[in-house]
């Protein structure tokens, strides 16, 4: 692990573009995953999507066994349980083909992540051997329930509870969890409850178990092929062999579990936001105006380069983390009785890229699915066009796996706790900046130079923060939610370039240039937003002549030479609609 880059540290540190995996990198076994899961999405689930969301009765369950089939369902699930222990990056892949089945991807998800992973990484040989098996096939289906009518966010404050029977044998469960993906026909649940009201414990309970019903279908906005239901429990007799991993420890196996599954969600956004390109591009191509295709029109060239902007900055940001995933896994010993535990500690290291990941490429997918629906027009409007439904799906993303909102406080709260922890060289590379300031010596032109800009303003901001607040700062969610998307956007900005720069390295300039373009449009359009949002911070952090001063810096570290952007957009718009899709 020392060898790896921390997380965080690219914060604090310089990358070399050889060192991060690109969707160049693919292997033929990638491309083949990539073929295998996007065929099946397309033969299997897009053409039965009326049917999926009119929750036809079994067709779940055929899905998910045709998904099993494949190896689809047990991508990160050992061989020794059924499964195909794959790769990182095979099993980002498949998230992001998934991303492309609407509902489908959260009952895959559902049954894949978090209704299997806390098995995976926390279960007992005898859990795994059990349960494991079933959901690798599909013929089990698993469902997580974490969330309760007064708990969502605030986790920890769960009602349900779980008391140890007279006799020793069993755990009683009672409560009620909400808006629990796959209930309807879940064979197996991960609960969450307080043992004698005050250990928060998870455990593994059979969908037969007596006392266990689930409420009506939730009549949702969107996902509406997905089951969403309530889930009580009443007396339900849990053995207590099916206690997971420790009494009073059930927050290491939830939020754990939350990483991967926030790292998932943005690959499913990826597939998504895909979709929704090749909608638009091809109904923009399709679709005359004034005798001329709109896509010829400058407004709606700039709405596909900018929704194939987004795709491309997440997509880098989505492989790079699954590279520093794939790489963490290699250098990990796994192979003990505590080896899932292991990797979950070892995904743990980039909790903070996971959530970065998670909002960035939510947010993004929102972007992308609303100017699907504008550039339809009042077709967009209208259920007999692919793009309102997904409009709709996309709503739940910026929710689910926890808001982005607390995935925003969660950014800047962990780079703190580890920098105070001495993982993480916070305070000395506020001083050098600052040093580096007074001394006349910023030089920040340029894409590398905006992208260390970028970084440069975080620190800067974030120190601005720090000594006003102190230890106080969290409970300040506003600064603490707008030094998240400077932090997020340095992350995003340099994913981008590193990813074009090792293209040119690789493939030669004139085939890198499309990655070149967008990754240069979206750092000299977004530098400007972080100036804006670095002023608002300091104006509300400091007055007088320090303000003065933070603000002189700041036009020190943002001093650039603006670039044409519209004529780049104009290049990217025109590959896209070419190609009819996402194209770099």
């Amino acid at each position: 692990m020392s060898n790896l880059p921390e997380g965080g540290s690219f914060l604090f540190e310089q990358t070399n573009p050889q060192d991060i995996f690109t969707p160049e990198d693919f292997t033929l076994e990638h491309k083949m995953i990539y073929r295998t899961a996007a065929g099946f999405v397309t033969d299997r689930v897009l053409s039965r999507m009326d049917e999926l969301e009119a929750k036809k009765d079994g067709l779940i369950r055929e899905l998910l066994e045709a998904a099993g089939e494949l190896g689809l369902n047990g991508a990160d699930i050992s061989e020794d349980y059924g499964g195909m222990e794959m790769d990182k990056i095979s099993t980002t892949i498949i998230a992001e083909c998934m991303g492309r089945s609407g509902s489908f991807a959260m009952t895959q998800g559902g049954q894949t992540g978090i209704g299997s992973m806390p098995i995976v990484m926390f279960g007992t040989h005898e859990q795994k051997k059990k349960y494991l098996p079933g959901i690798a096939t599909g013929k089990k289906v698993g469902a997580y329930a974490l969330t309760e009518p007064g708990a969502g966010s605030d986790a920890m404050s769960v009602k349900t509870r779980a008391d140890l029977s007279p006799d020793g044998k069993y755990y009683i469960l009672n409560g009620t969890k909400q808006f629990i993906t796959n209930s309807a026909m879940a064979d197996i649940f991960i609960v969450y409850a307080k043992i004698d009201g005050d250990k928060f414990t998870a455990f593994i309970v059979d969908g037969d178990s007596e006392g266990l019903s689930t409420g009506a279908e939730e009549k949702k906005m969107g996902i509406k092929g997905s089951s969403t239901r309530s889930v009580i429990f009443e007396d339900v007799k849990v053995p207590v062999e099916n206690l997971l991993f420790e009494i009073g420890r059930g927050h290491v196996v939830a939020f754990n579990i939350l990483n991967l599954g926030r790292y998932k969600l943005a690959a499913n956004s990826v597939g998504n936001a895909k979709f929704a390109l090749e909608l638009a591009a091809t109904y923009a191509n399709e679709r005359k105006q004034f005798g001329t295709p709109i896509a010829d029109f400058g407004l709606i060239k700039e709405k596909l380069a900018e929704m194939a902007i987004k795709i491309y900055v997440t997509e880098s940001m989505v492989y790079r983390t699954g590279g520093l995933l794939e790489n963490m896994m290699d250098s990990l010993d796994t192979s003990g009785a505590d080896g899932g535990q292991v990797a979950a500690k070892g995904i743990e290291e980039y909790a903070l890229e996971c959530s970065m990941n998670k909002v960035f490429a939510t947010e993004a997918l929102a972007y992308v699915v609303d100017e699907g629906v504008q550039i339809h027009g009042g077709y967009g409007f209208s259920s007999e066009y692919t793009i309102e439904r997904l409009y709709r799906d996309a709503r739940i993303y910026r929710i689910f796996e926890g808001t982005n909102e607390i995935n925003r406080t969660i950014i800047p709260l962990t780079l703190m706790r580890r920098a105070a922890k001495g993982d993480l060289p916070l305070q000395e590379s506020i001083a050098k900046l600052k040093d580096e300031i007074s001394a006349g010596s910023i030089n920040r032109d340029g894409e590398a130079g905006l992208v260390q800009a970028a970084k440069d303003i975080f620190l800067l901001t974030l120190s601005a923060s720090i000594d006003k607040y102190g230890n106080s700062i969290q409970k300040q969610q506003e600064i603490i939610g707008r030094l998240a998307d400077l932090a997020m956007q340095s992350f995003a900005m340099e994913s981008a370039w590193l990813r074009a720069q090792k293209a040119v390295v690789n493939q030669g300039e004139s085939n890198a240039k499309l990655k070149l373009h967008m990754a240069t449009a979206y750092i000299y359009s977004t530098i400007g937003l972080l100036v804006y949002t670095a002023k608002e911070l300091l104006a509300a952090l400091a007055e007088g002549e320090e303000l003065a001063k933070l603000l002189e810096y700041l036009e020190r570290l943002s001093n650039y030479t603006s670039r044409n952007t519209i004529a780049l957009r104009q290049g990217i718009a025109a590959a896209i609609s070419e190609d009819g899709k996402y194209i770099v």
